[in-house]
């Protein structure tokens, strides 16, 4: 069962797992998206992951028609870009419901019957950004150190039951998901005469640089970041973290040898500051 497949690494993970032979189970908040991926091995369901009553109903529908779920993919999510001082609880708040309250309920329902059988696999979508926080981002990072520290709980947690934790670290992917975190800012940018509307109009072009501009040769496809959760749905004994992309393995080496200071100057060389 794989969340967010409307697009990118989702609809890419439906079409790897589809190819290497498993059931599939394709989820979106809008299904009307998912009209096409229907093929040998693959349904799909509605399931808008920030609501209580479709996570219990979409899990329900798959219990009843396939019995059980062996592998999770919470991979649903999105970015918003915003500066702390100028956030909205109200935008905070959804960001953290679709991103991490949302993959906590959905592993909740799924657990009880991986337990019985004693195996199953939870795989995590985090992000490099789970490591480290890029300016302007602290509160879609934030969301993704959580997702990282409930994933390091939770494999030990259920460790003994059978089950297997995963988290999954790409680094930029060329995705609908950069035109949606730059959309996350824009609202009102032309009229934003304050403090940091210099720095919101340098970043909303850094951040679309990095996914459709001169900088995607460093961006990996959603079908290199599939495969890798295919391999690591499949592994005997997966890794705890599967690192993806060289932008993602060269920012968390320098965040593990620099001292903050350094990591800092390093990040305001590359990304805007106010």
């Amino acid at each position: 069962m794989i969340t967010g497949c409307s697009t990118g690494i989702g609809r890419a993970s439906v079409e790897r797992f589809a190819a290497a032979g498993w059931r599939v189970i394709a989820t979106a908040r809008r299904p009307e998206t998912l009209a096409d991926v229907i093929a040998d091995g693959v349904s799909t369901l509605p399931l808008d992951v920030s609501d209580e009553d479709s996570r219990v109903g979409a899990v329900a529908a798959v219990k009843r028609s396939h019995g059980r779920i062996d592998v999770l993919v919470n991979n649903a999510g999105y970015g918003l870009q915003v500066p702390i001082e100028e956030a909205s609880l109200a935008d905070v708040r959804r960001q953290f419901e679709t991103n991490v309250f949302g993959l906590v309920r959905l592993t909740q329902l799924v657990l009880p019957d991986m337990r019985a059988h004693s195996s199953g696999r939870i795989i995590n979508i985090s992000s490099m950004g789970g490591r480290f926080t890029f300016p302007g981002g602290g509160f879609y990072h934030a969301s993704k150190h959580a997702v990282e520290a409930i994933s390091d709980a939770l494999r030990l947690e259920v460790a003994g039951f059978g089950v297997q934790v995963v988290l999954v670290e790409p680094g930029p992917v060329l995705t609908e998901f950069g035109a949606t975190t730059v959309d996350t800012m824009r609202t009102g940018l032309s009229d934003d005469h304050g403090p940091y509307a210099p720095f919101k109009q340098q970043l909303g072009q850094r951040l679309a640089s990095a996914y459709n501009g001169r900088r995607t040769s460093l961006a990996s496809s959603p079908a290199r970041v599939a495969t890798v959760i295919v391999k690591a749905a499949a592994a005997p004994r997966p890794r705890a973290r599967y690192v993806v992309g060289p932008v993602a393995h060269a920012l968390l080496a320098s965040r593990r040898v620099l001292p903050d200071r350094a990591f800092d100057a390093l990040i305001r060389s590359q990304m805007p500051t106010p």
